[in-house]
């Protein structure tokens, strides 16, 4: 028996400890909505999948509820699949290993799925409960929220009949947010012709590893290094020593802070040492600077058996100052909210595809002409070096309602509940609470939940205690909606 079924809330743990056996990850939902639709038709709820994929679910008021505000539970079911370099695991077939680590949740090796995988328990374990009180109720269980929000871009205005959204999908226990980021993808290319490797020059593995990595939205702010930028500040002290280019392999996810990269890379065989001590002496460097951030920061240049091939010497030029000049991090911070961030990149993805180099980043701000500038600022640096870049993907932010009815019923229940006033936040993170808002425009939107760190990297954990003061406080909110 798994140990997550003796925490409490039993109902929650019951069912995250299900959904950690099924493989859910982006653009894979289909075992987990499969399971969900089984957990429906045992309890007699009504159920629908709209057109896109997106799961609703409804439960009737309980007695003498019925004039209160319709809730929709909202929390999406997808994960984001990342790992240790040295965990085997196919994110599309394998379950997530939960364990109890102290006073965390964590999963091994992987991503835990936390985000979103504790708001959807609690949905089910609202719907399941038939001793909670509570107005009328829907659950929307979205899909592909962390890859493109393919769910909430598809979902139709009339699916949903309820009054109140409270997106289940925030991470830090005692903070109610009513506002976020929008983003936009960009996805570069660079066109290169593939050589063979010189006779005179030996094969080198460039490897950078062991950073932090994260949530490109909640943790942009901590400063962490980005492991495609450190790739290619080294790439570009190495061409004093003519390095030439194979194949390049950093990041993932676009939406995570990347954490490794790696390139193939051919030095004249009688100038190895000095590109050896380059790369040692830029580990030094970078790892002073990165030192409160980054302990655990390893650059590496070892012997590899061979270099399949080498980009043209041009393009490989091109690329190199491209992306060391690439905008990425912290742009510019709020002038309305305190430690917000308000304009940021995150340098996702830079990877040989063919015979092209592809990048992926994702810009996100509060303010829409802001990104517009920030995505125009980067195009001109892709541009001038003979790149290719496009835009798509666009989804707008949230702007915070503070005459909210909802936002005042929350923030008297917790203090209330537990004696102090919760932190109304905006967020940096993209929130589905911005689409959806602008396919409902009546809704009144909160969005909380119990603390979680490092969520998209294999350090995700999940707080014990603040789950069960989210359910808590989630129970008493149902109790306590405005009437109709």
């Amino acid at each position: 028996m798994s140990e997550l079924l003796n925490l409490e809330p039993k109902g929650l743990w019951k069912h995250f400890d299900k959904i950690c056996s099924i493989p859910h990850p982006s653009k894979h939902e289909e075992k987990i909505v499969a399971a969900l639709v089984d957990f429906a038709k045992a309890n007699n709820i009504e159920y629908k999948i709209d057109e896109t994929g997106n799961l609703i679910m409804r439960k009737p008021a309980s007695k003498g509820m019925e004039n209160r505000k319709g809730v929709i539970l909202q929390a999406h079911v997808d994960m984001v699949p990342q790992k240790n370099n040295d965990t085997k695991h196919d994110f599309e077939n394998d379950p997530i290993l939960p364990r109890i680590e102290g006073e965390w949740i964590k999963a091994t090796g992987t991503t835990l799925g936390a985000d979103n995988g504790i708001g959807v328990a609690a949905a089910l374990a609202v719907l399941e409960d038939k001793e909670l009180v509570h107005g009328p109720i829907e659950a929307l269980f979205t899909i592909d929220e962390e890859t493109g929000m393919t769910g909430a871009f598809g979902l139709k205005a009339g699916e949903l009949e309820g009054d109140i959204l409270l997106n289940l999908d925030s991470e830090t226990e005692g903070e109610l947010y009513v506002g976020c980021a929008g983003g936009i993808d960009a996805t570069i290319r660079f066109d290169f012709k593939k050589e063979a490797m010189p006779s005179s020059y030996s094969a080198f593995e460039l490897t950078v590893k062991g950073m932090k990595g994260g949530h490109s939205g909640m943790d942009i702010i901590l400063g962490r290094g980005n492991a495609n930028k450190t790739l290619f500040r080294i790439l570009k002290a190495l061409e004093a020593v003519d390095v030439r280019l194979g194949n390049i392999n950093g990041g993932s996810l676009r939406n995570a802070i990347p954490r490794e990269a790696f390139c193939t890379i051919a030095v004249p065989t009688d100038k190895a040492q000095e590109a050896m001590n380059i790369v040692k002496e830029l580990e030094a460097v970078v790892k002073s600077e990165l030192s409160a951030v980054e302990p655990d920061l390893v650059i590496t240049m070892t012997e590899a058996s061979s270099c399949e091939f080498v980009m043209d010497t041009d393009a490989a030029k091109r690329v190199v100052r491209a992306i060391y000049a690439c905008p990425n991090g912290v742009y510019r911070m709020s002038d309305s909210m305190e430690n917000l961030v308000e304009t940021s990149s995150n340098l996702a993805i830079v990877k040989t595809d063919g015979d092209q180099i592809l990048a992926c980043a994702l810009l996100r701000s509060s303010v829409d002409t802001a990104k517009a500038d920030f995505a125009e600022m980067m195009a001109s640096v892709i541009e001038l070096a003979g790149g290719n870049i496009e835009f798509a993907g666009g989804y707008p932010g949230w702007k915070p309602n503070m005459q909210s009815p909802i936002l005042e019923t929350m923030t008297s229940t917790y203090k209330k509940m537990f004696g102090r006033t919760p932190k109304v936040m905006a967020i940096h993170a993209g929130l589905e609470c911005g689409l959806l808002g602008g396919v409902y425009k009546n809704w009144d939107m909160i969005s909380f939940g119990p603390t979680i760190q490092n969520p998209h990297s294999p350090d995700e954990r999940v707080n014990i205690a603040s789950v069960k003061l989210f359910w808590e406080y989630l129970t008493e909110t149902l109790k306590n909606v405005p009437t109709k």
